[in-house]
């Protein structure tokens, strides 16, 4: 998250909507300075310069989202979360019936600016 920023218009931080995780416990980390992140916190959503405490980098690092989306509130656009792999293609390149399939299946736990007016495309056009 702290160095997402949108493909399409650059925006800088993303919205993470996490819908499923993976916890790796036995996962070595070794942070010797904290915050690890130098702009953002995804996990605390928020900038560096606004966190009033030292955040927990190492339990970060052993979590990934599995599933979930990044948003642009600039634009408007999301972008999938899947595997673990956040799909960030401009739209000529991104898989309509695949991100609809993904819309889909989330839509009940994920805010409606992302599944009925998100961009390119949303589950109120079809």
């Amino acid at each position: 998250m702290d160095i997402l920023a949108c493909p399409y218009d650059k925006h800088f931080p993303l919205e993470l909507y996490i819908l499923s995780t993976n916890y790796y416990k036995d996962r070595k980390v070794d942070v010797k300075d904290k915050p690890l992140c130098e702009l953002y916190c995804g996990r605390k959503g928020l900038k560096i310069e606004e966190l009033r405490e030292a955040p927990d980098c190492e339990e970060c690092l052993k979590t990934e989202v599995d599933e979930g989306v990044l948003y642009c509130p600039e634009c408007g656009r999301w972008y999938p979360i899947m595997e673990e792999i956040p799909i960030l293609l401009p739209d000529e390149l991104r898989n309509k019936e695949e991100d609809l399939r993904f819309l889909r299946k989330h839509k009940d736990n994920l805010p409606s600016k992302i599944v009925l007016e998100g961009k390119p495309w949303s589950l109120k056009e079809g």
